[in-house]
């Protein structure tokens, strides 16, 4: 039978509360022990405050919940009938100002009322009884609903004691469907808020231990063990809210209007369940099993099974022996991620932060968009790979910010003894560099990827396949990718969301072998001995940590999008799709990159001149280019806007001490001030040039517009001249540079040209639409910006004359042929043929091939038309750059 005698129209979830007709005017004072007080009494306060004041809240549940409130009825959701929980959210909230459970569904709080209260709430229930012969019942005399309607905030348990037994066999009134029911008589919407307190974010496991069935499991401990963990630690304990249901719209969902009451109440509360679930999940991650259960279920999979009794057959091996390798495979890849490892790894990080570190500036807004979709699928990670601390500064990023740590997918060549070990303990598992050769790998590697991605665990992984020697990203890998892809289609999942994670220093701990390894020097390999010579790392500093997250791509609406069937394209055609998505993603990390002081003066440095500066002269430079940054919103380090000349002069400093630059002063009694001359010393270029391109790619497309205006060789020009050039080079550079496949040249040119005109560099003449003048200090600035395109230029011109020393050969034919053209720059910057020695970089080489290559310039005799067509055109943009 209904509780609430008549409906009332519904209006827009922005309207403010009122009170229905059948509802009383004035406050409900009646004292129901459910209802507890703001003021309480002297020592219940004090004990109160004593236990809940050193728990933290979460921001994010702070400002929801101060938006909330203006919106309509807040009422709060957890899981089990707790009075702790209760008590914790009255107490903490009301001292925040915040909405605050004052009203509590079913609770009885008759002994944590101040005395008065409880002296005039026995009186209350003893005249009631004495007149009606019955207790109060808060619902029925809409004593829950009049308090709710007066601006108190209430608090519904969905689980509780013999809940289900009083709700549907003694017929006792559900506070959801009084709820729900109340809702279709009021106007404004209640809000119901998922919260969650968890006391400790480790794991649950799969097997409770003796003391979770003695004292009561972490996620719902008995009184004992909740009073301990208080007491003990309570900075442990995580406060945080699932995303809020406004009420009215679910009940106005196509999917539940057409319910009964009875059912959308069901429903709600399954609703409310799962979002708590998640959330919970979204801290600790799934139950944990032990390595050997998850490797097992992997190789005895059905499917598995099958395709090592097929390898058995096709290469004539015994079933037993086959099965012996694939055990042998799945070693070698699985994780054994143990959280004591992962409090290890916590603890180290935090004293090498500190140690060599000046901080992380992190975006926790995009880190919260991160967990919000964690509740919706699957979880992969994608950083770009500039160092190999980039292995663990997400997990610490994670395990910081109450979110699990990912599954790391790491280079085989990590998996040395003692480290590898530990790595798998932090949640690393190992891949070959190729699938090539062994017909068995593919499979089970594909089958434990999905494993684990079907567990619920976050996996990481680096698309550029190795780190970045040069500063800049590198090609999308897409061998990866295309595996997890697979796995999305095979399963039951609704989405599958890739997160772009930029992740920057100022300085990398690696420069030095980088360095080495771009002028032809052999890779360091990773071992024991390498570790502890990389000791005296710990005694320099290398600036800040920058972490961005982009915003999660979904994979499912990239299908829907692009009108794509993956199962059904043909492998070239799958190649390329996954190809493209890869782009984007390089495309999002570069949006997400931060551009630091050491990027644009290191851009300066080499930009002006080859030979000697002015200071001034420099910071001329500099202004221009953070004018043109500021003008497209790029994400500038913060010390860039506290104090930037500060900034910069420390770098110049730092620069100094390396021996990268020398600077010599004026007459200290010159007027003005002094003004050094600074000379980059030829052997450092290299050096500069790779802190130059840890922020180079916001600087290309001006530098591709800036080439463009320089090739049509005159003042006035109209935009639609430049396109063709700026195709070009886009094109040209496609290996270098990776830029959104989807954004138009027509777009990006337009872009380019409003911040031109914002510095002066172009004036929009008054007449001629779509027309520009070039100022006369715009010619400089122009061939500044082209500038950053100089050593790319060079690479590919070294590259171009291979080509014609062997004419008569394809280059698939020469042995080594990238250590030859190393050889050949080396000899055509000696003779002063190229000018930079930056541009003398094997990757950029290696580059340069692939790009030839890919376009038909094989055999430079059998191909000569292209070999001419691609060396006149380097050849007339290197004549409009600078010398």
């Amino acid at each position: 039978m209904s509780l609430f005698k008549r409906p009332m129209p519904k209006k827009r979830p922005s309207e403010t509360p009122e009170v229905n007709d059948e509802t009383e005017k004035s406050r409900d004072e009646r004292p129901f022990f459910s209802c507890m007080p703001a003021k309480k009494g002297f020592f219940t306060g004090l004990l109160l405050k004593a236990l809940f004041f050193r728990i933290k809240l979460d921001p994010s549940l702070i400002k929801a919940l101060k938006n909330l409130e203006k919106k309509g009825i807040v009422v709060f959701v957890n899981k089990y009938k707790s009075k702790f929980d209760f008590l914790f959210y009255h107490t903490r909230l009301s001292h925040e100002k915040l909405p605050f459970p004052a009203v509590g569904f079913d609770y009885r709080l008759v002994f944590l009322q101040p005395f008065r209260r409880i002296v005039k709430g026995l009186l209350f229930y003893i005249h009631h009884f004495y007149k009606h012969r019955r207790l109060p019942d808060p619902y029925t005399s809409h004593f829950y609903k009049n308090s709710l309607m007066d601006g108190k905030s209430g608090m519904v348990s969905l689980i509780e004691e013999k809940g289900f037994y009083r709700r549907l066999v003694e017929s006792r009134t559900d506070p959801v469907d009084y709820l729900v029911e109340m809702q279709k008589t009021i106007n404004a919407p209640i809000y119901l808020v998922p919260q969650l307190i968890l006391y400790d974010k480790t794991p649950q496991s799969k097997q409770l231990p003796v003391i979770d069935l003695l004292f009561g499991t972490k996620e719902r401990p008995g009184r004992l063990r909740r009073l301990y963990m208080i007491l003990k630690n309570p900075k442990k304990i995580i406060i945080e809210a699932a995303e809020p249901v406004n009420l009215m719209e679910y009940l106005d969902k196509d999917s539940i209007r057409e319910l009964s009451q009875k059912n959308q109440v069901v429903y709600l509360r399954r609703h409310l369940l799962e979002q708590i679930n998640r959330q919970r999940q979204a801290i600790t991650g799934p139950a944990l099993k032990s390595r050997e259960e998850i490797m097992e279920e992997v190789l005895t999979n059905p499917e598995m099974q099958k395709a090592i009794v097929s390898y058995a057959a096709e290469y004539q091996k015994p079933v037993p022996e086959a099965q012996k390798e694939a055990a042998g495979i799945i070693d070698e890849i699985a994780s054994n991620y143990n959280q004591r490892i992962v409090n290890l790894f916590d603890i180290t990080l935090r004293w090498t932060m500190k140690m060599m570190f000046d901080g992380m500036v992190i975006d926790y807004d995009g880190l919260n968009r991160v967990k919000q979709h964690s509740q919706k699928g699957p979880i992969v990670l994608i950083p770009c790979h500039k160092s190999h601390l980039d292995y663990l500064i997400l997990s610490y990023v994670f395990y910081h910010n109450n979110m699990p740590v990912p599954h790391i997918a790491a280079g085989k060549n990590l998996s040395f003894w003692p480290l590898g070990p530990i790595f798998r303990g932090g949640g690393a598992f190992f891949l070959r560099r190729t699938f090539k050769g062994d017909p068995l790998y593919p499979k089970i590697f594909s089958a434990y990827l999905y494993r684990i991605l079907d567990e619920g665990f976050h996996v990481e992984f680096f698309i550029e396949g190795g780190r970045s020697r040069t500063g800049k990203l590198l090609s999308p890998k897409i061998g990866f990718l295309s595996l997890l892809w697979e796995a999305y289609l095979k399963s039951n999942w609704d989405d599958m969301f890739f997160v772009p994670v930029y992740i920057g220093y100022d300085r990398v701990l690696e420069e030095k072998a980088y360095i080495h390894e771009l002028g032809g020097g052999k890779k360091i390999p990773e071992n024991l001995k390498n570790i502890f010579k990389a000791r005296k790392l710990l005694s320099k500093k290398y600036g800040k940590i920058y972490i961005n997250f982009e915003a999660p791509f979904s994979l499912k609406t990239y299908f829907e999008q692009r009108n794509v069937d993956f199962s059904k394209l043909s492998t070239d055609e799958q190649k390329n799709t996954c190809y493209h998505f890869g782009e984007k993603i390089i495309s999002a990390i570069n949006g997400q990159s931060v551009i630091t002081p050491y990027a644009i003066v290191a851009g300066a440095l080499l930009n002006c001149s080859r030979k000697r500066i002015y200071y001034r002269q420099l910071m001329e430079t500099v202004e221009t280019y953070m004018n043109y940054l500021v003008n497209r919103r790029t994400k500038l380090a913060d010390t860039l806007f506290i104090d930037r000349q500060s900034s910069i002069d420390y770098v110049m400093d730092t620069f100094a001490a390396n021996k990268y630059i020398d600077r010599s002063a004026t007459h200290k009694n010159a007027f003005p001030p002094p003004n050094p001359i600074i000379k980059v010393h030829d052997s450092k270029r290299p050096n500069l040039e790779y802190y130059k391109n840890n922020g180079v790619i916001h600087f290309i497309p001006g530098a591709y517009t800036a080439l463009s205006i320089l090739a049509l060789d005159a003042f006035q020009f109209q935009t639609a001249a430049i396109h063709p050039h700026y195709a070009f080079l886009r094109e040209f550079f496609q290996l270098e540079f990776i830029f959104d496949p989807d954004d138009p040249v027509e777009t990006a040119v337009r872009k380019n040209i409003k911040a031109f005109i914002d510095d002066a560099i172009l004036m929009p003449h008054p007449v001629m639409p779509d027309t520009y003048n070039l100022t006369s200090s715009g010619f400089r600035k122009l061939q500044l910006f082209a500038e950053f395109l100089a050593p790319y230029f060079d690479a590919y011109w070294v590259v171009l004359n291979f080509f014609i020393r062997y004419t008569n050969k394809s280059i698939f034919d020469i042995k080594d042929p990238v250590k030859k053209i190393q050889n050949m720059g080396n000899r055509m910057y000696k003779r002063q043929e190229i000018t930079r020695s930056e541009g003398l970089s094997r990757i950029n080489y290696k580059n340069a091939v692939s790009y030839f290559t890919g376009h038909g310039l094989v055999n430079p005799e059998t191909d000569r038309e292209k070999l001419d067509f691609f060396i006149e055109k380097v050849q007339f943009y290197m004549r409009l750059l600078p010398h």
